[in-house]
């Protein structure tokens, strides 16, 4: 297996969004390679330069930010509490996808009541923390560039990420930062090609371990399915 230099838990669609999402952004994590960007309407600004900083996440929601292995942990016991988490959680459905402007960037956001995804995101945010080394000091100093409140910094400092717990926000993102103009350019040429790629209902049925290799690209490492345990026990009692 590739050797990572840190990991993350993502929620990774797929189907149609997925392909059009691994062109938009120029990079396909699930199959780990660099996918030409499509030809798209008018834009101020060149595809690649508009899908720069997400670029190297692949079309993802974040459930656990990325994170070095802590000492005293490797990534096949990652995998293992993440394989026996994921087996305990049911799936989640949300109503569908929208995009919103969230700040100064473009994104996928949920429709609908998602008390059962802040749970299960919050579920896995704390139950494998013990497999995070403690950020460095340039990892801090890069988190405290943005202005963050009192509860934002607590969970920095305590979780490793300011966005978790109550002020987790699901999203998937689809640019970097942009001027209004610029996102409300970008939002009205794209609404043609994605909003016909938008599930409804949106159904949360995985999650998936991510790795970033040394030139900063994050891969699929494997997907976990949700709610396993019970399949199995539903398909042990009907037979």
């Amino acid at each position: 297996m590739t050797r990572f230099q840190r990991y993350a838990i993502y929620v990774i669609p797929d189907g149609p969004l997925a392909e059009f999402g691994a062109a938009w952004l120029g990079w396909d994590a699930v199959a780990g390679r660099v996918v030409e960007h499509p030809t798209m309407g008018r834009l101020p600004r060149p595809l690649p330069d508009i899908t720069t900083a997400p670029r190297k996440y692949g079309l993802h929601a974040t459930i656990k930010a990325p994170f070095r292995l802590a000492d005293g942990t490797t990534l096949a016991a990652l995998m293992s509490d993440l394989a026996v988490l994921c087996d305990r959680q049911d799936p989640v459905t949300l109503e569908g996808l929208i995009p919103a402007r969230l700040g100064s960037f473009l994104a996928l956001v949920p429709q609908g009541d998602t008390a059962a995804l802040h749970a299960l995101a919050a579920e896995v945010v704390t139950a494998l923390d013990r497999h995070r080394a403690p950020l460095t000091a340039d990892d801090l100093a890069r988190r405290r560039k943005s202005a963050l409140t009192h509860t934002q910094e607590a969970h920095l400092t305590r979780w490793g990420y300011p966005y978790v717990l109550d002020e987790f926000r699901f999203h998937i993102t689809l640019t970097g930062s942009l001027p209004r103009a610029d996102a409300e350019m970008v939002a009205a040429t794209l609404d043609p090609y994605l909003t016909p790629l938008l599930p409804r209902p949106f159904h949360i049925q995985s999650l998936g371990l991510m790795g970033e290799d040394t030139d900063g690209l994050f891969h699929l490492i494997h997907r976990y399915p949700l709610g396993a345990a019970v399949s199995r026990s539903n398909t042990a009692t009907s037979a």
